[in-house]
């Protein structure tokens, strides 16, 4: 671990645009119709469950990366195995959030640019910034965050201004019964964007105030799921839910809308920035937890050294992990929540947990 700290502001801040990152391009939860809004909103409250578990193995080893804590909690060799497992799903992930960055840049800004520049422009600032280690990373987003929600604030009033929202495209409410609604909570908004904030475990080790991270993850996945909740409202409200499940991206659809005034228009550009903020910092967190935790699985005494070869991998996986990008999104919604999110967010944490509390049960007796 490098010597750095940071607070819990900071923290709540990294955790908050790590979740709405990706999130708010996609259209989210949108097999659930125009009850997308209610799948979202029990996700969030699941997620809580899980983000418990995640604190409670963070307050039986405080002072340890996971990494390390998988090998004391399993032993060394079932641990270190394990934690290269995580390693590699924080890079697969940055590949995926990477890949989608470059295909909304070149669906709605540079049509003729090669996907493989615009990522490789993307990963070299990402790589600068992880150099400079965590609390470059916690102060950059605590400027982009106010930047970001100043955009969202605008938008929101240039929308409702411009007459778009039609709340009779969410109705009717629980049309087909809860059961559909249920089925997209524990097959996609359970495990993204929140319970993917398992992440943000890579980072507790450096809170300079261990005693407030349990309230600063409730209250950071708290915020993130209101602000997609709203956003999956605007969108339905304003597209349909026909038009929100066949757009790429709906939410730059829904500002492409806006015209106040028969001259404010075209306004996509702009917001296009506060989602590339969002997607900046949850590849930044993914890939600083990825070069931090192969630093201390492999001894490393200088983890910056690792971040041009790490930052290679994940940009070339996320030109090869799918040939388009509906098979990306498929890739994504179908194969990736049962192969890896249900395991390694929601099974794995369970067990370490439950070896953990005998442990240290057996230690107390002592």
């Amino acid at each position: 671990m490098e010597k750095a700290k940071i607070s819990a502001i900071q923290l709540f801040v990294l955790m908050v645009l790590f979740e709405l990152g990706s999130a708010l391009l996609v259209p989210l939860a949108i097999d659930a119709k125009q009850d997308a809004w209610l799948a979202i909103l029990i996700g969030m409250l699941v997620s809580f469950v899980l983000l418990l578990v995640y604190h409670k193995l963070y307050w039986y080893y405080p002072d340890l990366l996971p990494t390390e804590y998988m090998q004391k909690i399993l032993g060394k060799a079932a641990g270190t195995l394990l934690a290269f497992i995580y390693l590699f799903y924080f890079m697969y992930d940055a590949s995926r959030v990477l890949r989608d960055f470059g295909e909304m840049l070149l669906t709605f800004a540079y049509p003729e640019t090669p996907l493989f520049i615009a990522n490789a422009l993307l990963m070299l600032v990402i790589i600068y910034t992880v150099r400079k280690g965590v609390e470059v990373i916690a102060r950059s987003g605590e400027l982009l965050f106010m930047l970001m929600f100043l955009l969202s604030v605008v938008g929101f009033i240039l929308i409702v201004v411009s007459g778009l929202i039609d709340f009779t495209n969410l109705q009717p409410v629980l049309e087909e019964g809860l059961a559909p609604v249920l089925k997209v909570v524990f097959t996609q908004t359970l495990y993204f964007p929140f319970t993917e904030a398992i992440v943000i475990t890579m980072i507790l080790p450096y809170l300079n105030n261990p005693k407030k991270a349990k309230l600063t993850m409730i209250c950071a996945t708290g915020l993130s799921g209101i602000n997609l909740i709203l956003t999956m409202l605007i969108n339905i409200s304003v597209l349909g839910v026909d038009l929100t499940a066949r757009s790429q991206f709906p939410l730059l659809s829904t500002v492409q809308s806006i015209q106040v005034a028969d001259f404010l228009e075209r306004l996509d550009v702009f917001f296009m920035l506060g989602l590339v903020i969002g997607i900046f910092l949850k590849i930044s967190i993914l890939f600083y937890a990825a070069v931090i935790g192969t630093a201390s699985l492999f001894k490393i005494q200088s983890p910056s050294t690792l971040s041009y070869p790490l930052g290679l991998i994940v940009l070339f996986m996320s030109m090869s992990i799918a040939r388009n990008f509906q098979e990306h999104i498929h890739e994504g919604m179908k194969l990736v929540m049962y192969v890896l999110h249900i395991p390694l967010l929601v099974v794995i944490p369970l067990l370490l947990l439950f070896v953990a509390f005998l442990k240290n049960r057996k230690k107390t007796k002592g």
